[in-house]
C-alpha cells in the first residue's frame, strides 16, 4: 500500500479555530416575527441566560424549504431588502424566473415595507433562469457571482431556488450544495437558499428535492409549510374556518444558535408580506389537528 501524505493544514487546536471564529451576531430577517426565534445563551453571575440574537446567524447559510405557496420566495425577497436598505450589499440569484420578474416583485416587497426607493440599487441580480451556462456549470457561475460581489459591496448571498441548479440530477445535490457552501464560508456571507420540496415529503420535515443532505450541509434550516383546514378539529386548533388555507413555519435547526423549536403560524399580509405568528396552540388548544 502507498503511504498517503497527510494534510496537516486541516489539523488544528479547538481553541486556536475558536480564536479565529468570527463573533456571532444576528441578522435581521426583514420578516416580523422571524428574528426573535433565534437565540445565544450566556453565563452572568453563574446563572445561565438567554439572549436574543436576534435573526438570522451572521454567517450562516440558511436553508429555507417548503412546497409551492407557502412563502419561500417572499422571505428570500424580504430579507434581501432589509439588508439593502441597511446599507449591506446583496447578491440575487434568479433560478426559476427570469431577473426583469423578479424585481417587479422585489419593488412591490419594498414599497410595501416602507423603504427607500434606492434600496433595489444595494441588490445585484444574477439571471440564471434566463442563461444556463450558471445552472449547468459551477465554475462560471462562480466567476459570476465573484464579478457580482464588488458591484454592490455584497455581504449576502440569496439563490433562488437552489433546486433548479440540480433539478432532473437529484444525485448531484450534495457537491453542488457543499460548492456553494463554501463558496459562502470563503467570501464571508451570509446565504438564504430556498428549495423545493417533492410531493411525497412531509410538509413539516427538513427533507427536500436532493434529500436530507441540503438541509445537512446548511448551517439553518427554516420549514414552511400550508395545510388545507378540513375539520371542525383543524378549525378549532388552528383557528380558521373550514376551507382555509392555514400556513406554518418552524426553524428545524441552527448550527451558530439557539432557536425557538415550535411550530408557529405564518401568514402573507394583504400587502403580501410574510408575518410569523404565535406558536399553533398558544393560549388556547395545541397540538397537530389530523
Amino acid at each position: 500500500m502507498v503511504a498517503s501524505r497527510p494534510v496537516l493544514e486541516a489539523v488544528s487546536v479547538a481553541g486556536e479555530a475558536l480564536a479565529r471564529a468570527p463573533r456571532i451576531e444576528g441578522v435581521p430577517t426583514g420578516v416580523p416575527g422571524l428574528d426573535e426565534l433565534f437565540f445565544t445563551a450566556e453565563t452572568r453571575g453563574g446563572k445561565l441566560r438567554v439572549r436574543p440574537l436576534p435573526g438570522f446567524p451572521r454567517y450562516a447559510a440558511v436553508h429555507v424549504t417548503g412546497v409551492s405557496d407557502t412563502g419561500k420566495s417572499l422571505l428570500a425577497e424580504q430579507f434581501a431588502l432589509a439588508q439593502a436598505d441597511r446599507g449591506e450589499g446583496v447578491i440575487f440569484v434568479t433560478v426559476e424566473n427570469p431577473a426583469a420578474f423578479v424585481s417587479v416583485g422585489l419593488e412591490q416587497r419594498r414599497a410595501a415595507m416602507g423603504l427607500a426607493k434606492g434600496t433595489l440599487d444595494r441588490i445585484a441580480l444574477v439571471d440564471a433562469a434566463r442563461h444556463p451556462e450558471l445552472r449547468e456549470d459551477l465554475a462560471t457561475l462562480g466567476a459570476t457571482l465573484d464579478a457580482a460581489l464588488g458591484k454592490v459591496d455584497a455581504r449576502h448571498l440569496v439563490i433562488d431556488s437552489l433546486t433548479g441548479l440540480y433539478e432532473a440530477r437529484e444525485v448531484a445535490a450534495r457537491p453542488i450544495v457543499r460548492w456553494i457552501y463554501q463558496f459562502t464560508k470563503e467570501r464571508g456571507l451570509t446565504a438564504v437558499l430556498t428549495s423545493q420540496k417533492r410531493s411525497s415529503h412531509e410538509e413539516l420535515s427538513a427533507e427536500a428535492a436532493g434529500g436530507f443532505v441540503v438541509s445537512h450541509v446548511l448551517d439553518v434550516t427554516v420549514v414552511l409549510a400550508k395545510k388545507l383546514v378540513m375539520s371542525t378539529a383543524q378549525a378549532r386548533v388552528w383557528r380558521a374556518p373550514l376551507g382555509e388555507v392555514v400556513r406554518f413555519i418552524r426553524v428545524d435547526g441552527s448550527r451558530y444558535s439557539g432557536h425557538d423549536t415550535r411550530t408557529h403560524f405564518l401568514e402573507i399580509t394583504p400587502a403580501g408580506l410574510l408575518r410569523v405568528g404565535p406558536p399553533v396552540g398558544a393560549g388556547g388548544e395545541g397540538g397537530e389537528a389530523q
